[in-house]
């Protein structure tokens, strides 16, 4: 994984705004229609994303997501055994949008939530098809030496999330669902490290899984239920040098009181025995922005190879922070782990789900921007 001696790099989460022309393919896709454009689409949609990013100044870049829908229902197109049923299954929604009901029913009233299909296991899970993944590998290598890049980054979600957020009507119980997910999931994260990519593994699990599919049991349960996901992943990473991967942890990228939300404090000693080396925080969300305080005190417990990579802009607010306040969260990180092993991020994805966002795309990467130049001005304090 790319680090720097002399200046903190800059990177994000993954997912960033798709033109109306991705978003059409896309879900044409996920309809099971003829897309006879898709592979023209989503290669002129990369090579231009990063393009975009390189301009911006971002060191690590993505493919955006480009090629998929969502950052867990994708999988329906790689993987037997998820489909999606006649009747959709009931959508969970977090605990504290159901606790402040007015304000849930008003954000759906006004577009607030994505529309996509939920796939739900219904047969034993298998590799169906690498070419969605080979494709996406390729296109994003070539817009990769295009524009000048020598490393560039590529999501795929846990085995967790997908047991979390995909309802499971197969296999007998969470555990085996978990399980079968582990060798599937392997495959897909090899291939990206093969390619000389570096691997994301996406886990809203262990952090937004408390307040949505696991609200109802007690702290303790959960916790179980937390470290079974994070063992899940460290099994599909078997052989995957840990300096190969990243792992953004998320409580809900959507706009809401998250009054709900376990406290880092409480997942600590979980995700720190997730095997990437890299971590990826939220720490501009306004519930979570004091949580670098939990690093402070435990600094001694974070394994002396772990890069951080906290969030310095909020993807819900079409507010661009300030370089200085950029420079300010990035350097409070520097003086907990040191300045080598710290690089700037967002808190998630600006495009989590294809045609739904909260940020403007012009803003997304005036965002972007801000986040070079607060990292330069950081990088000048504590490198001088």
């Amino acid at each position: 994984m790319q680090t720097s001696s002399n200046r903190i790099l800059t990177t994000h989460v993954g997912s960033l705004p798709r033109k109306q022309v991705v978003v059409d393919v896309l879900f044409a896709q996920d309809r099971d229609e003829p897309t006879p454009t898709f592979d023209q689409v989503i290669d002129a949609a990369v090579l231009e994303i990063v393009g975009r990013q390189k301009t911006a100044g971002v060191d690590l870049p993505s493919d955006g997501e480009m090629g998929k829908i969502s950052y867990a229902t994708y999988i329906r197109h790689r993987l037997t055994g998820f489909a999606v049923p006649n009747k959709p299954p009931p959508r969970a929604t977090p605990k504290d949008l159901d606790d402040f009901a007015e304000f849930r029913d008003a954000l759906a009233a006004r577009g607030g939530t994505p529309k996509y299909q939920r796939p739900v296991c219904i047969a034993p899970i298998t590799v169906k098809d690498l070419a969605p993944l080979e494709h996406d590998i390729r296109r994003f290598k070539h817009a990769l030496e295009v524009h000048g890049y020598a490393e560039g980054f590529m999501n795929a979600a846990s085995p967790g999330v997908l047991a979390v957020f995909q309802p499971n009507e197969f296999y007998d119980s969470h555990e085996a669902y978990l399980e079968a997910l582990v060798p599937a999931m392997r495959v897909e994260y090899q291939a990206i490290v093969d390619a000389g990519l570096i691997l994301q593994i996406d886990c809203p699990d262990l952090a937004m899984g408390r307040h949505i599919k696991w609200r109802d049991l007690d702290e303790a349960a959960f916790l179980k239920r937390a470290e079974q996901q994070v063992n899940a992943m460290n099994a599909a990473l078997e052989g995957i040098p840990a300096d190969r991967v990243r792992m953004h942890l998320c409580w809900g990228n959507y706009e809401g009181p998250h009054t709900a939300d376990i406290g880092l404090e409480k997942i600590f000693d979980v995700v720190m025995r997730a095997k990437p080396q890299a971590l990826l925080l939220e720490s501009c969300n306004p519930r979570h922005g004091h949580e670098w305080q939990v690093l402070r005190d435990r600094r001694l417990d974070i394994p002396e190879d772990k890069i951080i990579v906290p969030g310095v802009l909020d993807t819900t607010t079409n507010f661009v922070e300030h370089p200085e306040l950029v420079a300010e969260r990035l350097e409070r990180f520097a003086g907990i782990v040191g300045r080598e092993r710290v690089m700037a991020g967002s808190d998630c994805g600006f495009g989590t789900f294809a045609g739904f966002g909260a940020v403007h795309p012009s803003i997304t990467f005036e965002k972007l921007k801000s986040m070079t130049e607060g990292a330069r001005i950081a990088s000048e304090r504590l490198w001088a």
